[in-house]
């Protein structure tokens, strides 16, 4: 089996946020993206990642005694800054899928940015990606041997 890498399953096309981007449109670019994790940058570098799960659980209680209209407000005045998780685990593209799954496992998280050697997000990949990569080696197995390695992407 042909040591998989990183760089060739990752995802390359990112949707990324800023620190102070608020959680309200946080929120709504990742549903309009359909993304369950967003990469947080400042002049390229990574310095955080917010997760779905982190913008429900900074949302209120619905056994709260806010009201609707004290709830959106507080919500509104969240910034990424204050719910983002700093410093997050990150790979290399030159890195091995095995290396990112024992990563991802160790720490019981579901996706790694993917970060150069000069700290520049690049990529970002997921357990999704890695199910793909599995089941293409699957299917590759199954139909034929084909010597010839896959990519998702155009490119290197």
């Amino acid at each position: 089996m042909r040591l998989e890498l990183v760089k060739d399953w990752m995802s390359r096309d990112l949707i990324t946020a800023v620190p102070n981007m608020g959680l309200l449109d946080a929120d709504a670019l990742m549903r309009d993206n359909n993304i369950r994790r967003l990469p947080v940058v400042e002049n390229g570098r990574l310095v955080g990642i917010v997760t779905y799960g982190d913008i429900r659980e900074a949302r209120p209680s619905a056994a709260s005694s806010l009201s609707t209209w004290e709830m959106n407000y507080l919500l509104a005045s969240l910034n990424l800054a204050e719910v983002m998780t700093r410093q997050p685990k990150s790979i290399s593209p030159e890195a091995t899928i095995g290396q990112a799954a024992d990563l991802m496992l160790t720490h019981r998280i579901s996706g790694l940015p993917v970060v150069d050697n000069r700290g520049s997000l690049v990529g970002i990949i997921t357990e999704s990606d890695i199910f793909r990569m599995v089941a293409h080696q699957w299917r590759q197995a199954v139909e034929e041997d084909s010597p010839k390695p896959y990519t998702h992407y155009d490119g290197d």
